[in-house]
């Protein structure tokens, strides 16, 4: 079965696992042989191997929609590890996992937190946390507005808006620290953020008109229609088809809805 979408695959995996010696394959060895072949023919022959996304992309990707959907932690480990091998900073594996508290909550983020402790422990990588800087009163509103406004546009807009009469709180909420703590934070960009939004979105499948927002965002923040596609492609490995067809026919009712004016 050793063909040669079977030895792209093992190739692209290499530099994921960072060995030319999968574990996989050698894990899945006695009990289903058949599944170590389309992981590494299918996951990585075609999948990883597509343009359209970079493996940086891909990795923080992954490690969103893992961590988001909470029920793979050997998984998520492993490409911890990944993210690393294929040049991700540790600031930005951090970063994509506190970038998780507004669309997956406070305890995916901190599982995968403590997942990634793990990996930089092993590694031998100490990472300096940055002091989040003190703000004026109504400062994190203004800044999540603005933020809200360049990423989601109209769309973000009509959400808050639609919130006014029945919890404004919930509102503010999501423009003060979905945007003004979290959006405004270094370490990923715009086009980063919005990649792992979308890619964990898609992942849980329960939340299609955020979906479909955040779709509008990469658009807005300079991302391209191929990457919004190559996501939904990408999260088929790790959330399977139903989820990654119905964050396919999403993108393709934001798309008409733009018109034709996303670049391509």
């Amino acid at each position: 079965m050793h063909d040669a979408r079977y030895q792209h695959g093992l190739q692209q995996l290499a530099q994921v696992a960072g060995t030319d010696q999968p574990a996989i394959v050698a894990a899945l060895a006695d009990i289903s042989p058949d599944l170590a072949y389309f992981t590494v023919a299918f996951g990585y022959g075609d999948i990883y191997a597509r343009p359209g996304l970079t493996p940086h992309q891909r990795q923080l990707a992954t490690i969103a929609a893992l961590a988001a959907l909470g029920n793979a932690r050997p998984q998520l480990v492993f490409h911890l590890h990944g993210a690393l091998n294929v040049g991700c900073t540790p600031a930005e594996i951090v970063e994509t996992l506190i970038h998780l508290v507004g669309y997956a909550g406070f305890p995916a983020a901190l599982n995968g937190i403590f997942a990634a402790e793990e990996v930089l422990r092993a590694r031998g990588i100490t990472l300096e946390a940055p002091a989040t800087p003190e703000t004026e009163p109504g400062e994190r509103y203004r800044r999540g507005w603005a933020a809200l406004e360049k990423i989601d546009g109209a769309a973000g807009q009509r959400v808050i808006e639609s919130l006014r009469d029945i919890a404004p709180d919930l509102g503010r909420y999501i423009v003060e620290f979905g945007f003004g703590d979290i959006y405004t934070r270094p370490g990923l960009d715009l086009t980063t953020r919005e990649i792992v939004t979308v890619a964990a979105l898609a992942a849980m499948g329960t939340a299609l008109p955020q979906l479909k927002v955040h779709i509008h965002g990469l658009l807005n923040v300079g991302g391209t229609r191929t990457a919004v596609v190559e996501t939904f492609i990408h999260i088929a490995v790790y959330a399977g088809f139903p989820a990654a067809i119905n964050a396919t026919l999403a993108a393709k009712e934001v798309l008409r809805e733009r018109d034709g004016t996303h670049p391509a």
